[in-house]
C-alpha cells in the first residue's frame, strides 16, 4: 500500500512541475505602459474610425478585452460588414457588434503584453459615446501598424482604419 502513495505522489509533483511549466510558459503578462517613453503622449488622444469594423473576439478567448477590425486584417471575419453578421455562427470568431465610418474614440490605455512569442503592444480605446454602448473597452491591436514597434517607437493606426480627431 505504501508503494501506491509513493506512485500518487510522484505523479502529482510531476503534474506540477511539467504542468505549472505548461501554462507558465503559455501565459501572457500585460503591463499598462501609459506614462513610458513613447507611449506617453497617446492616452487621450481623439481619432475617427475611417471604415466600418466588427467588434468581436476569437473563440479561443485569447484578448481581455472585446477586439475592433474588418476582413482586411483578420481574414476569419466576413468580408463586407453587415448587422446581420452579428451572433452569426463563424468558425473562429464571434461577432458582437459593429462601429460605422465616422465613430469617434479615444485612446484609453496603452497596454504591453508579453509572451514567449515576444512583446506587442495594443491601444485600449472608447468610443466617445461609451454610455449608449455595451462595451465600455475594446482593444484595437487588429486596426494597428505594428512595424514602428522594431524600432522602439509607438505603433500608429494603419490609415485605412482611423485617422486623428481634433474632437474635445
Amino acid at each position: 500500500m505504501k508503494w501506491l502513495y509513493a506512485l500518487v505522489g510522484v505523479a502529482l509533483a510531476a503534474a506540477v512541475i511539467f504542468g505549472g511549466g505548461y501554462w507558465h510558459g503559455n501565459s501572457v503578462k500585460s503591463a499598462y505602459v501609459n506614462g513610458l517613453p513613447p507611449y506617453n503622449h497617446l492616452r487621450g488622444l481623439a481619432f475617427i474610425l475611417e471604415q466600418d469594423c466588427y467588434i468581436f473576439e476569437f473563440k479561443s478567448g485569447e484578448a481581455m478585452y472585446p477586439l475592433l477590425g474588418s476582413h482586411a486584417t483578420v481574414p476569419q471575419l466576413p468580408a463586407e460588414v453587415k448587422q446581420s453578421n452579428v451572433g452569426a455562427d463563424f468558425p473562429d470568431v464571434r461577432i458582437l457588434g459593429i462601429i460605422r465610418t465616422g465613430d469617434r474614440f479615444r485612446i484609453a490605455s496603452v497596454r504591453q503584453d508579453t509572451s514567449r512569442s515576444g512583446s506587442v503592444i495594443s491601444f485600449e480605446i472608447v468610443l466617445d459615446n461609451e454610455s449608449t454602448r455595451a462595451f465600455y473597452k475594446l482593444d484595437t491591436y487588429w486596426m494597428m501598424d505594428h512595424s514602428p514597434e522594431k524600432v522602439g517607437a509607438a505603433p500608429t493606426y494603419l490609415p485605412a482604419y482611423a485617422v486623428p480627431s481634433v474632437m474635445e
